[in-house]
């Protein structure tokens, strides 16, 4: 019987652990870095062999993409792994998507499209289904708090101005911004898309409150309502 691969059986040449410690973790492959993560192999497959598998599932594309659109289940049917390693790979999945969202908002205002997208990209770009969040700001775009008022299709005659006026009332928000992605790829607003942005901008300038863009993320492309003239002030 095979004994369970681990990367000490690996030479030492190729083991990622020892390459990182002389090269640093810049100068080790995707699969590499993964093979640390996951620690160890299985009969039959060393942990390098099982990371190249996972990358390699990715839809659409191989690559890291994999870590973001794999359900465990998905993963689970890749030969050694198993459970544990699974919801290991989903978690590391969201922590790249925090660690990216994070980065973008640090010590800078939302103040415009470009730098909101840039922003929710990451969290959002990989999702399987349509998600509206709504961004609240005080007066002078400072970030108060975010909620996700919707998943699933961006429906006008589900989402109503009154839940979102509602979660802006509450934090004393001055400003507001809608934030979707199209699992697609392609930004390009919908005629929901748009009934909805008109209903809640009417809505909110009624209160005092000011929707000042709704931001629809694609694959690595983004459609700002404000930006192309579709958002009436």
């Amino acid at each position: 019987m095979k004994e369970k691969s681990t990367m000490l059986s690996m030479p030492e040449n190729d083991r990622p652990y020892e390459k990182c410690l002389l090269f640093g973790p810049e100068k080790l492959q995707d699969e590499e870095l993964l093979a640390i993560i996951l620690r160890t192999g299985t009969v039959g497959s060393n942990v390098l062999e099982i990371s190249r598998a996972i990358l390699n599932r990715a839809r659409g594309a191989a690559g890291l993409l994999a870590i973001h659109q794999l359900s465990v289940n998905e993963l689970m049917e890749i030969p050694g792994v198993g459970q544990v390693k699974a919801i290991q790979i989903r978690c590391l999945s969201e922590l790249c998507k925090r660690l990216a969202s994070l980065k973008g908002r640090e010590g800078e205002e939302l103040n415009s499209p470009e730098r909101i997208a840039a922003c929710y990209m990451e969290k959002l770009r990989h999702e399987p289904q349509e998600n509206i969040i709504l961004l609240l700001l005080d007066k002078k775009n400072h970030l108060l708090g975010e909620q996700c008022v919707s998943r699933g299709t961006v429906d006008a005659s589900v989402i109503t101005p009154r839940e979102i006026l509602i979660e802006a009332l509450k934090i004393q928000a001055v400003n507001l911004i809608l934030l979707h992605n199209h699992p697609s790829g392609n930004p390009s607003p919908s005629r929901e898309d748009i009934c909805l942005t008109e209903r809640i901008r009417q809505a909110a300038e009624m209160i005092g409150l000011h929707l000042i863009d709704h931001i629809v993320i694609g694959d690595q492309a983004y459609y700002s309502f404000v930006e192309n003239g579709m958002l009436n002030q």
